[in-house]
């Protein structure tokens, strides 16, 4: 095997490459090519861990790694720098047994064709497990502890200044798996049998129906049911979309940025007497709503189509009901794309605000009065949220925001907030507006 094999085949250096793909290319995690690349399930899995939880704690471990430092490792050689984060990642949040994650990691220098960094990373890997306590302490004592960038936390502590706390630690852990069964195919006591005999232990969620999470945690190919379509991967908070919209036979719905297709197959799967209209305007994600319907045997009718420009694509026949899962900052999702804390800034998040602004703009003629427009986002920043929802109000006179009468989230005076964690759920906002006659 050649040495640029074996090493796509070594777990520390997949997830050393991921991270370039990530913090380099501006790619997320889950389009990691040497993630893809490495073909032993249980390295797969550890590089993966690796990777994301060096993007969880970024700045908590480049603390770290300055103090364990003589002197800052120059751009060129980021790699070596990137390699202490994964031995650090490894001792101070796994708590890995000393020899695997000093050596191993250290001896990857080698493997990179970099022997003098081999001593470097050896070195500081050990004075943190002697000074671990005093360097903690310390960090402890910095804003860097928080592991989010500056503009983020500055928004957060704005946006929610008695929860913003919590908030951080929620995007600081991992998510659980919540899956969705699919009440149309899905032989509920069957399926719940063939999980029990699987060894997996079921819970329910309080407020999403469909929703069960299973432990332990396993890749969802190996678990009963999925393959055959019977279950799918989806947060509860994403669930409460369809709860919201109250889909019936009948009803003439638009997902109007429906990619990859949950939410859109969670309606047929829960009314499929609907008439459903799926948009997506980039035709690769158009191919994975085809795929998330074909593996659950549903049917919808999906256009590659901008849904800020119905003129392309729209017949004139208005919708009963409207669901804008809209571009957002998915700062809501943080716990379960760790990437996202630096691959967005306070900009991105401006233009998000612009493009909702427009989508709201050009579904709502859509609607038929007395029907309703579910927006929501997996955003928990005020200005893509509930200060959104107040603008569109104050410009259309013919709108209603409806406040539901749910126990989850937090109450906004448009919609209502699910913060990250709460109830195990991902961050999402909602809003119910109903269109007047």
């Amino acid at each position: 095997m050649s040495k640029s094999k074996k090493n796509s085949q070594n777990p520390r250096i997949a997830a050393l490459q991921a991270l370039s793909e990530v913090l380099d290319s501006n790619r997320h995690l889950a389009e990691s090519e040497a993630l893809s690349r490495l073909r032993e399930g249980r390295d797969n899995a550890f590089a993966r861990h690796l990777a994301y939880g060096v993007l969880r704690w970024k700045t908590a471990l480049e603390w770290l790694a300055a103090g364990l430092l003589t002197k800052p490792v120059k751009q060129r050689e980021r790699d070596v720098q990137r390699l202490l984060l994964l031995g650090l990642q490894q001792l101070w949040q796994d708590d890995t047994a000393s020899h695997a994650a000093i050596n191993e990691t250290a001896e990857c220098a080698r493997l990179l064709g970099k022997p003098w960094a081999v001593g470097l990373i050896n070195a500081c890997l050990r004075r943190f497990q002697r000074e671990r306590e005093q360097l903690l302490e310390k960090l402890g004592q910095v804003e860097q502890r928080f592991a989010h960038p500056g503009w983020m936390l500055k928004e957060l502590k704005q946006d929610w200044p008695q929860q913003w706390q919590s908030m951080i630690e929620a995007n600081n852990k991992q998510a659980p798996l919540w899956l969705r069964i699919n009440r149309q195919r899905a032989d509920e006591g069957k399926l719940r049998e063939n999980l029990a005999n699987a060894g997996f232990e079921v819970t329910e969620h309080p407020y999403a129906r469909d929703a069960i999470a299973i432990s332990p945690a396993a890749a969802v190919t190996r678990v009963p049911g999925f393959e055959n379509g019977w279950l799918s991967v989806q947060d509860p908070a994403a669930q409460l979309a369809r709860d919201l919209l109250e889909p019936r036979s009948g009803d003439c719905i638009l997902d109007a940025c429906a990619a990859p297709g949950g939410k859109t197959a969670h309606l047929l799967e829960s009314s499929p007497g609907i008439e459903l209209t799926a948009l997506d305007r980039q035709e690769r994600r158009v191919e994975q709503i085809h795929q998330t319907l074909g593996r659950l045997g549903l049917a919808a009718n999906v256009k590659h189509a901008d849904a800020a420009d119905p003129d392309s694509w729209w017949n004139g026949e208005k919708f009963n009901k409207i669901l804008l899962d809209a571009p957002c900052s998915a700062s809501g999702v943080i716990r379960r794309h760790p990437e996202i804390k630096w691959l967005r800034d306070s900009g991105q998040v401006d233009a998000a605000v612009q493009t909702q602004a427009g989508l709201l703009k050009a579904l709502w003629p859509l609607l038929e009065n007395g029907g309703i427009l579910v927006y929501a986002t997996c955003s928990v920043f005020r200005r893509e949220n509930n200060q959104q929802i107040r603008h569109f109000l104050e410009q259309h006179t013919d709108a209603v925001a409806e406040l539901p009468a749910v126990e989850w989230g937090t109450l906004e005076s448009c919609g209502r907030q699910v913060m990250p964690g709460e109830a195990q759920m991902d961050g999402f906002f909602y809003a119910v507006l109903r269109k007047s006659a």
